[in-house]
């Protein structure tokens, strides 16, 4: 099977392992350029850039909407980075699509077949995380939906699925980057901080996601995680990003 590398600014994934890395949410411009600034320090330039949140509470923080879309602009006018930011709606897709150099579709939107087809019809790469009960079939037919209409730039991102073990965020199935492999064309990488909801799991589940050929991570980091306005509990501080940089030895 031809593997497909994915072009994202000058970052060609799957030619290379890459770390996607940024905040859970952003949670104002000063925060956002500072923690923009901190990664690419660290070669990072693929940032997390989450505008819209969705959440299992609707009284929780739900994103800062079109105001974190301009602040995505403001960081992108000042650094040289490439954004994933995730598309929740049809509605949303051409405020996101002028900012986002990456259109992630979250667990939660997996099966949202309007979605994936209406997202298959832009000329963006597309990240698509695994649902959350979702079978590797049902998750690659979900790629399917937006291969269809005419987009296979596509990178899948398996971020854990829910078993009856409550230690952990969710269950993160390593198996899933080789059934991947073996089946599809696509890069996948993976995401060890909503596969946990640990961050002490965090750097050993990234090194092992490498370890069993994952194409990359996506990591959530914050400079102060017990104050942050989402996902503090799995997200790495700058020492912990630092030091997960270094094992992974990227």
């Amino acid at each position: 099977m031809d593997v497909k590398a994915i072009k994202v600014g000058n970052t060609r994934i799957r030619k290379s392992p890459v770390v996607i890395a940024g905040p859970c949410s952003i949670e104002g411009e000063k925060e956002f350029i500072s923690e923009v600034a901190f990664l690419y320090g660290k070669g990072i330039r693929i940032i997390r850039g989450q505008a819209y949140k969705p959440r299992t509470s609707p009284h929780t923080f739900q994103g800062l909407g079109e105001k974190g879309l301009n602040i995505i602009k403001t960081a992108k006018s000042m650094y040289d980075i490439c954004v994933a930011s995730e598309v929740l709606s049809q509605r949303d897709i051409d405020k996101i699509y002028d900012v986002s150099d990456i259109l992630q579709i979250g667990s939660r939107n997996m099966s949202n077949y309007s979605l994936l087809k209406d997202i298959g019809r832009q000329d963006k790469p597309v990240l698509l995380k695994r649902g959350m009960s979702a079978t590797i079939k049902e998750w690659m037919l979900a790629a399917e939906y937006i291969s269809s209409e005419g987009n296979d730039d596509i990178i899948l991102c398996e971020r854990g699925i829910r078993t009856f073990e409550p230690y952990t965020r969710n269950t993160l199935d390593l198996s899933a980057v080789v059934a991947i492999h073996q089946l599809s064309p696509y890069p996948v990488i993976v995401d060890p901080s909503h596969g946990t909801g640990r961050r002490e799991m965090i750097i050993p589940m990234a090194k092992a996601a490498m370890a069993c050929g994952a194409d990359g991570i996506m990591v959530e980091v914050h400079p102060h995680p017990k104050a942050a306005f989402t996902d503090g509990r799995q997200s790495l501080d700058y020492g912990q990003f630092d030091r997960l940089l270094g094992e992974l030895k990227l």
